[in-house]
């Protein structure tokens, strides 16, 4: 391993081959995150034309559904800054890359089973929730049919970490954008009943993205193992040989950023369960708002990705000044995307609720009038969103994941959920008062995972 060097100047042209570099990576990325969200917005487009009460069982199913999967994400995505440091301290490390790829595989399918006990225990939960009872019953059946999906899911992630790592982002991509295509044919098709398919609503949207998450599965990994250029590392080569050192790193890293990603993710799916207590017609108005939210949100998602993959190459060969570069590029790229989509957003808050619901139909108009209220909210925390995921995202590739983790359970849960329900309940503003608190929430991680950055990269502190 090689010693930390002293940082050069930095020069104009590094910092635009830096840029340059994030972006080519990140764009693949980017697109791939667009088509993975894309499928979710399409079960929620097609969901909505079944009424707002299939919508919001979908919503409440495919929360719990998200929370478990993330959950997962988090310790697959440990696969990244190992696979990273490795070839950024030698070119060649194969067989290291391959350790850490095989052992992500392992770790997915230990993950994918408390998280299958969890979501059998869905009816449970959602009545623990105190969620409408013919609402609940739909988001059951949903998640029945959707959690057969999880162990690929984890797999498929694993697999886009290590493509990512390697620089090589487009296979992810393309597949991503083909099981975009199955699962919208397979919610035509079981949805409404189409093409001699059942009708099965809410259940055949569950089942449909499952279908999807095998696809993706097997899709990305018959790439890998055929590709010239992927297949020497043998990903799946001695696959039941137990490693259990390179597993423990994986469960060491990769806790603290699942923990993470579930303190955010869970912050928003409480806030379903909140306003389905409060309303049905503000939970299926929240849907519509966080699933614009999170179709923006994927550019910086992806940039932290990036940001991972860069700092992580940088980090591995000892380069201070590479990791400053590496990390504030995506900053400057992430800051730029977002403060536009702050103003479209804000602008155009009633032509984007008119896509999901028919505003001529006076039925909808209280939905319609709720969502406009939150797009707007959306709209004034886009910037701050797409900073504390991108300096999460640095951070990881500083293998940096515990203390981000208590960032994110102090800003998101003791600031931004408990001023959401104080502004709700306490002053009267319902699901307004909680989207203000989660504003104030994603405003506070951003601002302190971003000084911890900038304080690890100023001292050289690479590992």
């Amino acid at each position: 391993m090689r010693a930390a060097v002293n940082p050069p100047v930095h020069s104009n042209a590094a910092w635009r081959d830096e840029l340059r570099a994030t972006a080519r990576l990140a764009l693949p990325i980017v697109a791939t995150q667009i088509a993975q969200v894309s499928i979710m917005t399409v079960d929620v487009l097609m969901l909505g034309w079944l009424g707002p009460a299939a919508l919001a069982a979908g919503a409440v199913g495919a929360n719990l559904f998200f929370m478990v999967v993330v959950s997962g994400f988090g310790i697959c995505m440990a696969t990244a800054p190992l696979v990273a440091q490795a070839m950024g301290r030698r070119r060649h490390a194969v067989r290291d890359a391959r350790r850490s790829v095989r052992q992500g595989l392992w770790a997915a399918a230990i993950v994918s089973l408390p998280g299958t006990m969890v979501m059998w225990h869905a009816p449970a939960i959602f009545a623990g929730l105190r969620q409408e009872p013919a609402i609940a019953a739909d988001a059951a059946r949903f998640v029945d049919m959707i959690m057969i999906g999880l162990l690929p899911a984890l797999g498929f992630m694993v697999l886009r970490q290590f493509t990512a790592a390697l620089e090589r982002p487009r296979p992810a991509l393309v597949v991503q954008v083909l099981t975009f295509l199955v699962n919208a044919i397979g919610n035509y098709m079981l949805i409404f009943g189409h093409w001699g398919a059942p009708a099965l609503g809410v259940v055949g949207s569950g089942l449909a993205s499952a279908i999807a998450n095998w696809f993706s599965f097997a899709a990305l990994l018959g790439f890998v193992l055929v590709d010239r250029r992927l297949r020497r590392f043998h990903v799946l080569g001695r696959f039941w040989v137990a490693d259990g050192a390179r597993l423990a790193e994986i469960f060491r890293i990769g806790l603290p950023i699942a923990g993470t990603l579930l303190l955010e993710v869970s912050v928003f799916s409480a806030a379903v369960y909140v306003l389905g207590a409060i309303e049905t017609a503000q939970l299926a108005a929240h849907q519509i708002a966080i699933q614009c939210a999170a179709l923006t949100f994927m550019v910086p998602f992806g940039l932290a990705q990036a940001a991972t993959v860069r700092v992580g190459l940088a980090a591995g060969a000892g380069d201070r000044a590479g990791v400053a570069r590496a990390g504030w590029a995506a900053f400057g790229l992430g800051f730029a995307f977002m403060s536009a989509t702050a103003v479209l957003m804000a602008l155009l808050r009633w032509p984007i609720v008119g896509l999901f619901l028919d505003l001529g139909q006076a039925t909808n108009l209280l939905v319609a009038g709720y969502a406009a209220q939150f797009l707007l909210i959306a709209a004034l925390f886009q910037v701050f969103d797409g900073s504390q995921t991108i300096a999460m995202g640095a951070l990881r590739g500083l293998k940096d994941t515990r203390i981000p983790m208590m960032i994110a359970a102090f800003g998101y849960w003791g600031i931004g959920f408990v001023v959401g329900c104080i502004a709700a309940f306490w002053f009267g503003l319902g699901g307004l008062g909680v989207w203000i608190g989660l504003a104030l929430g994603l405003a506070l991680v951003a601002c302190l995972a971003t000084l911890r950055f900038a304080a690890r990269e100023r001292l050289g502190l690479l590992r």
